[in-house]
């Protein structure tokens, strides 16, 4: 395993859900799948996805189409020492951080994002990284027992592991949660979970989902 070759996001409405993520992100199922689940959760569900875009004016314009669609606020843009960003939480309760390193537009302003991210909140940073490293993902950045970042060469989405408490802090939500992650991961490799309880299933033709 090198990749991710998609996330899915298990919710209670497919339907609403494709809509919201076409009319706020643009993301279709190249991106996201969804997947129709009603098996319990409650608070953080451990994770977040990030769009990272080119410029300010590029976080605004997306977090305001989320707004528009129906999400939450959860943290107003802002400025801070290491760029511009706010995070939304979807209707179906995934929660999103669009961010940017960049702190002045430099063109247009459009609703264009750079890399689609995977944060895992995890008890043990370095517990998790060695599981993930032995399950074949490459490290690209790894700051001690806080954060690791894994190369993931070419695939649609980036991963990287961040401890549980810092993660929801960093969404502006309680650490709290239980039940389901509401998430599952897909990869060549052969079905499994991590030690956080994140479920990774084989790569799935596109057609099969929805």
């Amino acid at each position: 395993m090198n990749s991710i070759d998609s996330v899915t996001l298990e919710v209670a409405d497919t339907t609403a859900a494709a809509r919201f993520y076409s009319t706020a992100f643009g993301l279709d199922s190249s991106h996201v799948r969804l997947r129709a689940c009603e098996v319990p959760t409650t608070g953080f569900r451990g994770f977040t996805l990030s769009l990272v875009v080119s410029q300010p004016g590029n976080v605004d314009a997306l977090v305001g189409a989320a707004l528009d669609a129906g999400a939450t606020a959860l943290k107003p843009t802002s400025k801070s020492l290491w760029g511009y960003g706010g995070v939304v939480q979807a209707p179906d309760g995934t929660i999103w951080k669009i961010a940017t390193s960049t702190k002045k537009d430099t063109g247009p302003v459009t609703r264009d994002f750079d890399e689609l991210v995977l944060l895992l909140g995890v008890e043990d940073v370095k517990a998790s990284k060695q599981f993930y490293v032995e399950q074949g993902l490459t490290v690209g950045k790894s700051f001690g027992g806080k954060y690791v970042e894994f190369a993931t060469g070419s695939g649609p989405v980036k991963l990287a592991l961040y401890k549980r408490r810092a993660l929801a802090k960093d969404a502006g939500v309680p650490a709290d949660g239980t039940g389901s992650h509401r998430l599952v991961l897909s990869s060549v490799a052969s079905p499994f979970s991590d030690p956080d309880g994140f479920v990774w299933e084989a790569t799935a033709p596109l057609a099969a989902t929805t």
